[in-house]
């Protein structure tokens, strides 16, 4: 399973280690994932998203529905 976010599409960002005498390796900036379970009352139903933890914030702010509703509309959820 890849570590997308399902509402925003977050993905990893690539970049270097860098170290001090300037040697450069690839690296990986991973997002942090949770999977977490959404009641939506105007569907009535349970949905299990996985979703990055700055997602779960905008969620306490705006709303569940809001938030799903806006991802369906950049296309990052489905119907």
């Amino acid at each position: 399973m890849s570590k997308v976010c399902e509402l925003t599409g977050k993905r990893a960002m690539f970049g270097n280690n860098v170290s001090h005498a300037m040697n450069k390796t690839r690296r990986r900036f991973n997002i942090n994932l949770v999977k977490k379970r959404f009641y939506i009352p105007e569907e009535d139903k349970w949905i299990t998203l996985r979703v990055s933890t700055s997602v779960l914030k905008t969620i306490n702010k705006k709303g569940i529905s809001a938030v799903i509703k806006e991802a369906r509309a950049n296309g990052h959820l489905k119907k």
